[in-house]
């Protein structure tokens, strides 16, 4: 309250043009209190759908997509909490770094947790990606040789990895600065004073779009094979649906990454190795639709479910008034994939809709 009201005083003892300036203020402070609800709320609920079906599947390949996706959420729900606390922290302070944080502390706090929960995300969602397209394209060898140690080490090294990148700054004597709109913390863009302040900005950069680069070709390869899958074989293949389902959701987080943390990423590598001058509104603008990107991730996983997507079909089916076959056995997996699938028999199915051949100490039930 006393700050609320200290920062209200202080607008009204100004001139008519600086009006503008405090009208901004709140806005920005509006804008991220929404921002950080909106997101805690969506993380959690995605979080608690995918813990609900982390506890009931029982198919090894399905387990090992839900471990990456509820890390992803996890992660996006704590960049939400972290990196909003320190924003309002920073904006509740009117923006006076130099009087609560002398010693550059906060600062490189918030710049590691930008850097850390900027990246964390791409590299899941890789991950994500190399995981699948391996257990669609070589169904066995994902099967028997990737365990899930395997997937939890995986996991492990992908936040290793941003957590390594988030501290080279410190490690390396080139500490996080105060950027232009002095709302946030990032590296040393500006006026680079050696190699090692265009290496870092440059490193987070093309580690990023190289993530991003990776999910595009796998997920691209792993779409072309279901697809393939589905023209060869037309009997119903159990295992499917919940590649359909996967491939979806990592599409669409794909989609959105590219859109929110496209323009940031290509906008540091262009100020990292060109001397052009940062535009401070345009770099606010980048970070703040990279912050869409914890925003938006975890509806995918509430809105691209295989109930949702069964419920699409159905209002295509009504609308075109054509009979989909798609339908019919997604239908018949949804009622009795349950009962028929086991956590033994979740790779030879995979095996036969990619036209596999099953291994051999698995029973084959008849089809009568």
């Amino acid at each position: 309250m006393s700050a609320n009201g200290s920062s209200e005083s202080s607008c009204r003892s100004e001139v008519r043009p600086t009006n503008n300036t405090c009208f901004q203020k709140e806005l920005s402070i509006t804008a991220s209190v929404i921002s950080m609800t909106v997101g805690i709320f969506s993380n959690s609920l995605a979080l608690f759908i995918l813990l609900k079906s982390y506890s009931s599947i029982r198919t090894k390949s399905r387990a090992s997509f839900l471990l990456f996706a509820s890390s992803l959420v996890i992660t996006d729900l704590l960049g939400h909490l972290i990196n909003g606390s320190l924003v309002l922290f920073v904006y509740s302070a009117e923006k006076k770094w130099e009087n609560f944080d002398p010693y550059q502390i906060i600062c490189t706090i918030f710049g590691a947790c930008m850097v850390f929960f900027g990246l964390s995300p791409l590299f899941l969602g890789s991950a994500m990606a190399v995981e699948r397209c391996i257990g669609v394209t070589r169904p066995i060898f994902h099967s028997t040789v990737l365990a899930s140690h395997h997937m939890k080490r995986l996991l492990g090294a992908t936040w290793l990895l941003a957590a390594l990148v988030a501290a080279l700054p410190v490690m390396l004597s080139r500490p996080y600065k105060v950027q232009s709109s002095r709302s946030w913390c990032f590296f040393h863009i500006e006026q680079p004073k050696d190699w090692l302040d265009v290496l870092l900005p440059l490193l987070f950069s093309l580690l990023g779009l190289l993530a991003l680069l990776l999910s595009i070709v796998c997920n691209t390869l792993t779409s072309c094979v279901l697809i393939q899958a589905k023209l060869r074989h037309k009997h119903h293949c159990r295992s499917m649906p919940y590649h359909i389902e996967m491939i979806c959701q990592l599409l669409a987080i794909m989609l959105v990454s590219c859109v929110c943390w496209g323009p940031l990423l290509i906008h540091v590598t262009i100020l990292s190795t060109r001397a052009t001058d940062e535009s401070p509104s345009f770099s606010l603008l980048t970070i703040r639709m990279a912050t869409w990107n914890q925003i938006l991730d975890p509806w995918v996983y509430i809105l691209l479910r295989k109930a949702v997507l069964r419920k699409i079909f159905v209002l295509l089916h009504g609308c075109c008034g054509s009979k989909f076959y798609t339908l019919h056995w997604w239908q018949r997996s949804m009622l009795h994939s349950s009962v028929e699938t086991s956590s033994s028999s979740g790779a030879p199915s995979d095996c036969r809709c990619l036209g596999k051949t099953p291994v051999h100490n698995v029973v084959i039930k008849s089809i009568t």
